[in-house]
């Protein structure tokens, strides 16, 4: 049986007191449990940044890559071994800064994977500069006049008609296990953003703040998250409402089930004889 001490810490933690991201790791390690997956079945793959940190607090297999680079390695592994359970995580600067070609590539292929992004709205690793969502406005030291347009990146899912996407709170534990736990669930690309505050450099979009706009969608009885323009239109919604839950599904074909080469079975379960390898080697010299 799979107890929370299995998803124990691995190294101390070094994020600041009260960090949103304590919540999301609490919701993770909870979900994980429920769905009674034990560590050896799960690979977190992150970038870098504080949420880039995020595999560290966790006992399972951990892959770092560089900045904005989970996605694709996440992809790979998911693609070489179709049994693990793989789960990209990166901040709202890794993913959709650094990494915004790859969120949109992965979006469209629609690889059997779940990929979350802790959205603090600003970069708090290199201390506090604005992000690619950071509100118009936002006074830093590279937006000395305040922040421009922010990236929709809920819309943008939509757009691409990503499988599943979601959006959860850092202060609402419970409701973001469950969110988590039907992600991993699903068959298909799942991209969760969770709201997370910094406490260090972002003194706007506080635990209060949030609390006093985030609504439950799954609340709301006339909501059809298979809906593509209400999704559209809800994935827009940010200010004095913003909607937390499922904020759209779709079944779509999975992109390691359209590849030859994986009919038979996945990349790590495949045996090449070595003589016919260096034959091979060979034509291509």
């Amino acid at each position: 049986m799979v107890t929370l001490k299995d998803y124990a810490e691995a190294m101390p933690n070094q994020w600041c007191p009260g960090c949103g991201n304590f919540g999301i790791l609490k919701a993770m390690r909870q979900a994980l449990v429920g769905l009674g997956l034990e560590p050896y079945k799960v690979l977190m793959v992150s970038g870098i940044g504080q949420a880039g940190k995020f595999p560290h607090y966790l006992h399972c297999h951990v892959l770092n890559e560089l900045h904005g680079r989970a996605l694709p390695a996440a992809i790979g592994a998911k693609i070489a071994n179709h049994d693990l359970t793989v789960i990209a995580v990166g901040g709202d600067g890794d993913g959709y800064g650094e990494g915004g070609n790859h969120f949109i590539s992965a979006m469209t292929r629609n690889v059997n994977m779940t990929y979350i992004v802790n959205n603090n709205q600003v970069y708090g690793l290199t201390k506090g500069q604005a992000s690619p969502t950071s509100d118009p406005g936002f006074i830093t030291k590279t937006t000395p006049e305040g922040a421009w347009e922010p990236l929709k990146p809920l819309a943008l899912a939509v757009a691409t008609n990503c499988s599943f996407i979601g959006r959860g709170f850092a202060g609402d534990i419970k409701h973001l296990e469950q969110l988590v736990r039907m992600g991993i669930q699903y068959k298909g690309f799942t991209f969760i953003e969770v709201l997370q505050p910094c406490v260090a450099f972002n003194h706007k979009n506080t635990y209060k703040w949030y609390e006093e706009r985030v609504y439950k969608l799954e609340e709301d009885k006339g909501y059809d998250p298979e809906d593509r323009t209400a999704a559209f239109n809800k994935a827009l919604e940010w200010g004095e409402r913003i909607p937390i839950g499922l904020i759209y599904r779709k079944d779509r074909p999975v992109f390691e089930e359209q590849l030859l080469a994986l009919k038979e079975m996945p990349l790590c379960e495949q045996r090449t004889d070595p003589l016919q390898f260096e034959q091979l080697l060979d034509s291509f010299l």
